[in-house]
């Protein structure tokens, strides 16, 4: 169900990291990408793949022989094609045989959204009173609110703090936060 929302409420949500995944490869030699990449480390003991740094724009990449990669400390679409591109080239100058389009998609987005009112937490819980929310205050401050259409984690504070993750773009996001503040609007 889509709830219409004001864009003006958008400007507080704030993308803080893009993770993608997915193949540049069919193999990649990782001993050989460690030692010829510079900011790519390879500690076996610690990690089965190589730990790829890029400084601009900042991103960590996990490589692995496989030829499968996953980015994450992405901010946006245009940092991930960058990221994607430096990544390639590096492979490509270390020897590696890389697909011509590499199979890399956004798996997850994490969004901070400041809904700009005090949620009360306990009312929440008690008003909607649903199977798709856990609330601990001893255990986590946060209360978590499961979404299911789109399929969304959101987690609520009571300052009016909401993280949202599990979405794949920001349409997703953005109607997950509508159905959010539409429910939380009968309690607020």
């Amino acid at each position: 169900m889509y709830y219409p929302m004001d864009e003006k409420r958008y400007d507080t949500l704030k993308i803080e990291n893009i993770v993608a995944s997915g193949a540049i490869a069919d193999s990649i030699d990782l001993v050989e990408i460690s030692s010829k990449i510079k900011n790519c480390e390879l500690n076996t003991k610690r990690f089965p793949g190589a730990v790829f740094r890029i400084e601009s724009p900042k991103i960590a990449s996990l490589i692995f022989s496989s030829g499968k990669v996953v980015l994450t400390g992405i901010r946006d679409k245009q940092s991930l094609k960058d990221g994607l591109d430096l990544i390639i080239q590096s492979m490509k100058e270390a020897g590696v045989e890389t697909y011509d389009e590499p199979r890399v998609a956004i798996t997850n987005i994490v969004c901070s959204y400041d809904i700009g009112k005090y949620i009360n937490l306990n009312k929440v819980v008690i008003t909607l009173n649903l199977e798709n929310i856990e609330y601990e205050p001893e255990q986590f401050p946060g209360l978590v609110y499961r979404i299911k259409d789109p399929k969304i984690v959101a987690l609520l504070f009571s300052s009016g703090k909401i993280i949202l993750t599990g979405g794949k773009n920001l349409v997703d996001i953005k109607r997950g936060l509508e159905f959010l503040e539409h429910k939380l609007g009968s309690i607020m």
